[in-house]
């Protein structure tokens, strides 16, 4: 142990949302820097921030400590009477604390929701395992009764504590800020842990990094509460001393006279240990017919459905080859049973009659999913790759995304709650960031700007798609208009830097529009949850971390162009014109053709916006790899490069197609030389330099990342692999520098094809 310890015991994340403006890997930056070898993150009432939070430190060799700043209501959480939320300190301390903090936070954003996620005492006492308190700030339940004068309700409320969480597991929390009554409110929590026998922390109750960070979080306040910052009557924090104080200053504070309170968060640090289960995969149960493995099941109902996509019983060797070949890479990654919850939920949803997307991403790359029903879209008719969705060099779980009918996506869901219960299924939360615009947006508004004023300065930001500026800074430092003003008007100045500090931040949260998780068991013993309206259930982590945390997530996304097919083809049958199969439609119907080449392309789903239709004339498609070609062309990379270009130029001859190698010939020609797809990438990569379908797609993943480290190592590797094919090294290299140039412009094959 130092001779001055300190951690940081109560922190505000940026998923206090609108009140914390702390990002991560920031905390975890701090705490290195400060020398401290832990920290805590305890977020109002959610835990929205942990799995970030714990990869970000431990990135940073920082141990994570996992809590939760929760409410308190002492009526009971399902009281719907007053406004009795006081402020409790919750740490797991190791992972049957974790799960109990999850459990406990899942019922107060549940159950126990009005106004704020609140839990009580008997929930608390009922969960209590594993986990350290701390009574928290002002708004603590005892901090509140010393400052209503009840000193005996204070010490019989940190006795209740005590019993509750048991002897050294509860700590009474003094804080050093501008606010009158926290100078009393620590002399009595002294004098109660002198005399009965409480351990004493000392927190700084961060909200923002730096001192000087006040100004601007203030700002953030006034976007949470929609107020004006100079607002007498409106919420705000007062003084500036809610940051990122170092250990030292901490000592300053606190050292002289109650250094144990210091001593003991480092304590407190030493005893939390929660290790994540990163890296394992979960998977739903799936019911299986008597005397079936997953393994027998899906080969068996793989090779039924191959053989029925295909109308013979003895299909051709290629497609065998390919569906045995995807086989064994699923078993020996272990997803068998991945591909049967899939399988059986799409199956479910056509014998429903709920209109089914033919795919999305690149699941449409996999004949094991053709023949199961899952994608629609042959991958050997349409050279689509099985490596560029699921790369036997890179275990990592399938991710299948699907369309449905937006008007029948909930009846979809129903079924997966049905078969496997309402307690393991739950939607995905998502959060939505302060772009540059609505940062400007919020702040000019919180300042008291008129709109004309604000709308000035957002006119200049250039869209970030088009001009590659991402943020406000490089806004200042790309567009001469916008840094004219910023030098010449203090407000705009004050303006722009308050922005660029909020932009970024997390603003609120919703349902995530497609996202699906299914849980082997309870889904509160493996992520927290919380509700969106009255009665949807969904996961208080994002995408990513759901993933890491190995869990079973599905894209069902509601797409309208679905719901308008399904409308049509019951107009049609109701006016006697019979019932159209739309997989019996040809792929190769001329007058369809003729259509879009007039630009005839109004409610065509991807087509129909006039800049594509203008590229549609352009081209005159006559086969569905232009359509395929189109969806990937008619973006801002390849426009602007001028592929999109080069492609209707040598597909009506009026320039010439030209190959960078000849051995890259087979993989370019439908595109006309035109490096347009992630899957040409790695073919080009295969055959050229012998690299396998899995590293080839490993390289393109690094291309993407632009990681000078790892495509250093990767050039080095191609132009070995080219000369070992007969390549002549400098033309190797000069070949890899194209490739790896028009590879960020790349787009998935797959995905454009479905």
């Amino acid at each position: 142990m130092s001779e001055k310890p300190f951690v940081h015991l109560h922190v505000h994340s940026e998923y206090s949302l609108l009140d914390g403006a702390n990002k991560c890997d920031s905390l975890a930056s701090a705490a290195k820097e400060m020398g401290m070898d832990s920290i805590a993150v305890t977020d109002h009432g959610v835990m929205y921030g942990c799995v970030e939070f714990y990869n970000r430190c431990r990135s940073q060799e920082v141990k994570p400590i996992l809590g939760c700043e929760v409410y308190v209501d002492p009526n009971g959480y399902t009281c719907r009477e007053g406004k009795n939320q006081y402020h409790l300190i919750l740490l797991a301390e190791n992972e049957e604390g974790y799960h109990n903090l999850m459990r406990i936070v899942s019922v107060a954003n549940t159950d126990g929701f009005y106004y704020k996620p609140r839990i009580d005492h008997e929930l608390l006492a009922k969960h209590s395992k594993g986990l350290i308190g701390a009574s928290a700030c002002l708004g603590g339940e005892i901090p509140s009764l010393i400052m209503k004068g009840d000193n005996e309700g204070a010490l019989s409320r940190a006795a209740l504590y005590r019993d509750i969480l048991g002897d050294g597991n509860f700590f009474l929390e003094l804080q050093h800020n501008s606010i009158p009554e926290q100078a009393i409110v620590n002399k009595r929590l002294i004098e109660i842990a002198r005399k009965e026998n409480f351990p004493l922390i000392a927190t700084n109750d961060v909200h923002y990094m730096r001192k000087t960070d006040a100004e601007w979080h203030d700002v953030l306040l006034c976007v949470q509460t929609n107020s004006n910052v100079d607002d007498p009557n409106r919420y705000r924090f007062r003084g500036n001393d809610y940051y990122f104080r170092s250990p030292m200053e901490m000592w300053d504070l606190f050292g002289a006279e109650v250094s144990d309170c210091l001593i003991n968060t480092q304590k407190i640090a030493d005893r939390c240990s929660v290790n994540l289960d990163i890296g394992h995969y979960y998977l739903p149960e799936f019911p299986l017919p008597e005397g079936e493995t997953l393994e027998t099941y899906l080969r068996r109902t793989a090779e039924a459905g191959l053989k029925k996509r295909l109308k013979s019983d003895a299909p051709p060797e290629k497609y065998m080859k390919r569906l045995f070949y995807e086989l064994d890479v699923i078993e020996q990654m272990g997803f068998p049973g991945y591909f049967c919850i899939v399988a059986d939920i799409i199956s479910a949803a056509k014998e429903r009659g709920i209109p089914i997307g033919p795919g999305r991403g690149s699941a449409a790359g996999s004949v094991v999913a053709w023949s199961l029903g899952i994608t629609d879209l042959d991958p050997i008719r349409y050279n689509l790759l099985f490596e560029r969705f699921l790369n036997p060099e890179r275990i990592s779980m399938p991710d299948i995304d699907t369309d449905v009918s937006d008007k029948r996506r909930d009846e979809l869901i129903e079924y997966i709650v049905c078969k496997y219960g309402s307690d393991r299924v739950a939607q995905i939360i998502t959060f939505d960031r302060m772009k540059s615009k609505g940062a400007i947006t919020d702040v000019g508004r919180a300042l008291g700007m008129t709109v004309a004023d604000v709308r000035r300065v957002t006119k200049l930001i250039p869209d970030s798609l088009k001009s590659g500026i991402t943020n406000i800074g490089e806004a200042l430092s790309g567009v001469p208009d916008l840094k004219a003003i910023y030098d010449k008007e203090p407000a705009v100045k004050k303006l722009l830097d308050i922005s660029s500090n909020i932009e970024g931040i997390s603003r609120h949260c919703s349902q995530h529009a497609a996202g699906v998780v299914i849980t082997p068991r309870p889904i509160i013993e493996m992520v927290p949850v919380r509700k969106f309206g009255e009665s949807q259930i969904v996961t208080q982590y994002s995408m990513e971390p759901v993933e890491k945390l190995g869990l079973v997530k599905m894209d069902f996304l509601g797409l309208r162009t679905l719901s308008v097919i399904e409308g049509a083809l019951e107009n049609i049958k109701a006016n006697g014109k019979g019932l159209i199969d739309l997989d019996e439609i040809p792929m190769d119907d001329q007058k369809t053709y003729e259509m879009l080449q007039h630009g005839d392309t109004l409610g065509v789903f991807q087509l129909e916006s006039s800049g594509m239709t203008a590229l549609v004339v352009r081209m005159k498609p006559d086969c569905f790899e232009d359509l395929i070609a189109l969806v990937a062309l008619y973006r801002p990379g390849p426009l602007e490069s001028g592929m999109a270009d080069q492609y209707v130029r040598c597909k009506h001859k009026e320039e010439p197609v030209h190959f960078l190698h000849p051995a890259l010939a087979e993989s370019m020609k439908e595109t006309y030389g035109v490096i347009l797809y992630q899957e040409q990438v790695m073919q080009s990569a295969s055959a050229l330099a012998g690299y396998t379908l899995g590293e080839a797609d490993l390289l393109r993943r690094a291309m993407g990342k632009k990681k000078a480290e790892v495509m250093a190592e990767q050039r080095e590797k191609f132009i070995s692999g080219a000369v070992n094919n007969s390549v002549d090294p400098k033309k190797a290299g000069e070949i890899y520098d194209i490739i790896e140039k028009f590879a960020g412009y790349g787009f998935n094959k797959s995905h454009s094809a479905a």
